[in-house]
């Protein structure tokens, strides 16, 4: 049995157990809070080449903090991403560069016991300055499925020991991704981007309702989030649950989930909100604040823990009275 292969094993037994697995905070906005340039059109992608020793520090602190598993910066580093933006020619020098990171930070820390996932997204082109896809240069299908498998080809020839499917809330994206992914042999755990839809009256004369219903994270329409996830119906993946999602939704998309799979379950919320290519640190949540809500979600069955976008080691430090 190999190294990445043992370590896994570890990581299933104690889930098979029903004990807690702590997961990172996030990469990228992390990078960026200390310094780090974020592309215009790459966003934090190109900064694994640029800001290495930066990008092994952010994984060495996440380590430190008590995280079980470190992402790999590899989220915005597809082709999708890379191509248009001008760095087609250096996504294998991008992408080593952001597992070397994480494997150095691994060795360094003593803790050979980590896991290094690496991360795929459906992320592709977005409207300078907003949080908006740009449709007009949405990938055709078969561009995301060569992009997806080049990378989840890298991502296993590179020795990570698991892929994390981020931020999955395009349905005519995903199969793409989770086919390429659970392709590759390697444990896959799904990550799905929830939103609240806007309120409106219950009747026409009757009272408002001021929740509205849990959609996907998708912008640009309406898709119920119930929808979103039927895709673990014709997919076997290792764990699956709710990330880059406000931590106050984080409950009720996990109880839509659990009515469809029955697997490990992930939780990591983000906080603050993203205009390309700079994330916004506005009313982040405090670490105090995000642990009472991070037990909740184990009380709730959650038992991959941690956080993304906009949230820091201090976070995750705070989520270690979780691990059993």
């Amino acid at each position: 049995m190999n190294g990445h292969t043992m370590r896994y094993t570890a990581v299933h037994e104690r889930l098979e157990a029903g004990k807690t697995v702590i997961l990172d905070g996030g990469t990228g906005t992390e990078l960026q809070r200390r310094g780090a340039r974020m592309d215009p059109g790459a966003w934090c992608g190109p900064a694994s080449a640029e800001s290495g020793d930066l990008l092994e520090q952010v994984h060495r602190d996440y380590v430190a903090a008590g995280a079980d598993v470190i992402t790999a910066n590899t989220y915005a580093s597809s082709r999708l991403m890379l191509e248009p933006a001008g760095y087609g020619d250096r996504f294998a020098e991008i992408n080593q560069a952001a597992v070397d990171a994480a494997f150095r930070a691994r060795e360094a820390s003593g803790r050979d016991e980590v896991l290094v996932a690496g991360a795929i997204s459906h992320m592709a082109p977005f409207v300078a300055g907003s949080a908006q896809h740009d449709l007009s240069r949405a990938p055709s299908e078969a561009a995301m499925r060569e992009a997806f498998t080049e990378m989840a080809t890298f991502l296993k020839d590179s020795g990570c020991d698991l892929i994390l499917l981020e931020m999955m809330y395009y349905p005519e994206r995903m199969p793409a991704a989770f086919e390429a992914a659970l392709a590759t042999g390697l444990p896959v755990w799904a990550g799905f981007s929830a939103r609240r839809g806007a309120a409106g009256p219950l009747s026409p004369t009757g009272p408002v309702d001021s929740t509205g219903t849990l959609l996907s994270f998708a912008p640009d329409r309406d898709i119920p989030f119930a929808e979103l996830i039927t895709i673990l119906d014709d997919y076997d993946v290792a764990a699956a649950g709710i990330m880059h999602t406000p931590s106050h939704l984080v409950a009720e998309a996990l109880a839509i989930l659990k009515e469809t799979y029955d697997g490990p379950l992930l939780a990591y919320p983000d906080s603050g909100y993203f205009r390309m290519p700079q994330w916004q640190f506005e009313a982040i949540i405090p670490p105090d604040e995000f642990q009472r809500y991070a037990s909740q979600w184990a009380a709730d069955g959650a038992q991959i823990i941690g956080g993304c976008c906009g949230l820091s080691p201090e976070h995750i430090q705070a989520l270690r009275p979780l691990r059993s």
